[in-house]
């Protein structure tokens, strides 16, 4: 009878074990038993975080499972990358950032970097905005030409050194020859915003999303559009490309901040996650960008969705990191992280 009842119990384990691997093994049962969490690059409040709140709910939804937001903002979300990039790898955890951040982060082989794109997983491009210039309402600078004759260094307000603002106004400030000083140390481009509305800075380079608050609330007014494609929230203001009348260096450097730019708001899941465990998240994650209905909620916010494949926007990463070499790189790294930022000669 005891022989009886230990192989019972041990053939019952048996069972249990392999259902437990079976629903391990089927990533809708993985996802609806354990919980996601949505990693936000930025602070509460911010574009990432709101990204992150509008589509955390489709997706829990989409994965029947429940989704958690955490803020990670340090270091433009460097820190947050690292962390996923040395987390299991279940496919648990990722997170949405500034993904020409992340590139040229890793493109500079700085020491905070702990990850490489090419092994990373890519969920998707969620949004993909211009960026523009604003100067204060009340300035007399209405075009890009005016302020690059404009005497005296230009003083741009940034939070970091490489956060969109700040390695922005320096690729600006090199193909345009100007005299430039980056101030480090606001919290926010709201912060930037509000110091360019008091006086305190010249101007500001941020994405047009964040841009339009600022120009409704009558902070600021916008001068260009370092983009290939137009704002749609200033769609009767030409493009720096559309104006012409580029050099063959201002081009360059007008061109490589489009692309980097053009990465936009990226999700990226840590390496080795199982390949059909993440091919789920792909899908259920393409499902929420794309549906009509999430985008115009996206709309409705002026929060817009932009969905680009996993396999774009890892081509486009790559891309960037891999096509600058050499004495371009150097001369890249030296005008993003030194020439135009505090105690630079």
């Amino acid at each position: 009878m005891i022989r009886l009842l230990a192989a019972a119990l041990a053939a019952a384990a048996l069972c249990s074990s392999a259902g437990a691997q079976t629903r391990d093994a089927d990533p809708a049962a993985f996802y609806r038993t354990h919980t996601t969490r949505f990693i936000s690059g930025g602070g509460p409040g911010g574009g990432y975080d709101n990204y992150s709140r509008l589509l955390a709910p489709h997706l829990a939804a989409a994965l029947n499972g429940n989704v958690v937001v955490e803020n990670q903002p340090a270091a433009g979300g460097i820190v947050g990358l690292n962390r996923i990039y040395a987390n299991e790898p279940d496919g648990l955890q990722f997170i949405i950032m500034n993904g020409g951040g992340a590139v040229l982060s890793q493109l500079f082989d700085l020491p905070t970097v702990q990850y490489d794109l090419a092994k990373v997983n890519f969920l998707a491009t969620v949004s993909s905005s211009p960026w523009v210039v604003l100067v204060n309402p009340k300035s007399p600078h209405k075009t890009m030409a005016d302020l690059v004759k404009a005497g005296g260094a230009i003083r741009w307000p940034a939070t970091g050194p490489i956060d969109g603002l700040s390695d922005g106004a320096s690729m600006l400030c090199e193909a345009y020859a100007m005299q430039c000083r980056v101030v480090l140390g606001y919290k926010s481009s709201s912060e930037g915003a509000l110091a360019v509305e008091r006086g305190e800075m010249d101007a500001l380079y941020v994405s047009d999303t964040s841009a339009n608050a600022y120009i409704k609330n009558g902070e600021a007014r916008p001068i260009a559009v370092i983009s290939r494609e137009r704002s749609r929230f200033l769609p009767d203001m030409p493009t720096i490309f559309e104006q012409g009348g580029l050099s063959e260096q201002q081009n360059w450097w007008l061109s490589a901040r489009a692309d980097v730019d053009a990465l936009g708001r990226i999700i990226i899941a840590g390496p080795n996650v199982a390949p059909d465990r993440m091919a789920y998240l792909q899908a259920a994650m393409k499902k929420i960008v794309t549906d009509p209905a999430n985008m115009a909620e996206g709309n409705r916010l002026e929060r817009y969705l932009d969905f680009q494949s996993p396999e774009a926007t890892r081509a486009r990463a790559l891309g960037l990191i891999n096509g600058v070499t050499g004495d371009r790189k150097a001369l890249l790294k030296d005008v993003v992280m030194r020439k135009y930022l505090p105690g630079a000669n």
